[in-house]
């Protein structure tokens, strides 16, 4: 790949140093997904589906890839310098087994602890900010080989893209597309044999939760927002597909946004849930919950049933490639009866084992 050093003297004069996003749309656009194909100058691979093995996808560069913002995108060679302006990217980067060849990351990488965990030399790399405000002239500096960003970030995708640097917009936004974003970036960066290993994991657990809830009541649920116990998450988002393969029922589902969406006490006294789910990195306790007087004649409330979803390594509660985690919590608080919290942390700690190199339950 050619030195784009020229090229971002050029662009800087045209650009400001940040690109701030703030006033765009924060919707992510679930209808744009990626085809996941692969042309390269041997073959021409048909769309694979989530659940084709990335194995049967001829990995040969140049390649090239629709991204799931449905743009065309050709690699030359290899990745060996990556940027990733997403906290889900990195953490995927880091289960394909391609962290070190990161070169940037996204702001706040020191909040996460999964890096600290299984990838502490992440926290050292220069940041190139967040999808409100990219630093683009930064990220280009960085003369990566790819730059990989969350789907509202496709002017500086579209920018990066004019100097040369190859950019892939992905968007996990549920089950589906999270299987694609993992094919998606394991074709790019030639990490095919661990996106397979990584979705077989997945799905054998998705597979397991299905066969054990498959006859089980399943109780009302509400899965309340990191920043308010009055945001949640509609039938489009990741965080229903995970309430549903733990064995309930989203009391939310009717509501068809792609984003956290706020409500009021009433609607939330009107579903009645049964449980009352809080993020992991919620701004606000159990206790809180319990004890707020507007919520005194909720079910979930009354019944003492408010949990918080764990987040000790990362946030089960967002699309990262441990979400499936998430699920194999949820169902031993919906469904102690068939799912033991036991074979939960084994299964926790396998993935963390084989992926991230880390003992779960942490000491």
């Amino acid at each position: 790949m050619k030195r784009l050093t020229t090229r971002v003297a050029a662009l800087a004069t045209a650009l400001a140093l940040t690109v701030s996003l703030a006033a765009c749309n924060n919707t992510a656009d679930t209808s744009q997904s990626s085809s996941v194909t692969v042309e390269t100058e041997e073959s021409t691979a048909a769309p694979a589906t989530p659940e084709e093995s990335v194995e049967a996808q001829p990995l040969t560069y140049p390649m090239t890839l629709t991204d799931q913002a449905g743009r065309t995108v050709t690699i030359e060679s290899e990745p060996q310098t990556i940027v990733s302006g997403y906290y889900i990217s990195s953490s995927l980067l880091i289960a394909l087994g391609r962290a070190d060849r990161m070169v940037g990351i996204e702001a706040k990488a020191d909040t996460r602890p999964i890096y600290s965990l299984s990838a502490p030399e992440l926290l050292e790399l220069p940041s190139v900010g967040s999808a409100k405000e990219f630093d683009l002239e930064g990220c280009a500096a960085l003369e990566p080989d790819l730059v990989i960003l969350p789907l509202k970030l496709e002017s500086a995708a579209d920018s990066l893209t004019e100097l040369g640097i190859p950019v892939l917009l992905i968007n996990p936004e549920d089950r589906t597309l999270l299987a694609e974003t993992i094919t998606l970036v394991g074709q790019a960066t030639n990490a095919a044999e661990a996106a397979d290993s990584l979705l077989a994991f997945t799905q054998e657990q998705q597979t397991r939760l299905e066969t054990t809830l498959a006859d089980a009541d399943r109780p009302d649920v509400y899965l309340a927002g990191n920043s308010d116990l009055l945001s949640t998450a509609g039938s489009a988002m990741y965080q229903s597909d995970l309430i549903d393969l733990a064995g309930g029922r989203n009391v939310a589902e009717g509501i068809t946004d792609t984003y956290w969406v706020d409500i009021d006490y009433e609607q939330l006294l009107a579903w009645d849930p049964d449980y009352i789910i809080l993020a992991s990195d919620a701004s606000y306790t159990c206790d809180d919950v319990l004890n707020d007087a507007n919520l005194a004649d909720c079910t979930a409330v009354k019944n003492g049933s408010v949990y918080q979803m764990p987040g000790d390594a990362e946030a089960w509660d967002s699309p990262v490639p441990g979400g499936i985690l998430g699920a194999v919590w949820l169902s031993t608080v919906l469904h102690p009866d068939l799912c033991s919290a036991d074979e939960a942390n084994a299964v926790m700690g396998n993935f963390y084992e084989n992926f991230y190199g880390f003992t779960y339950p942490l000491a």
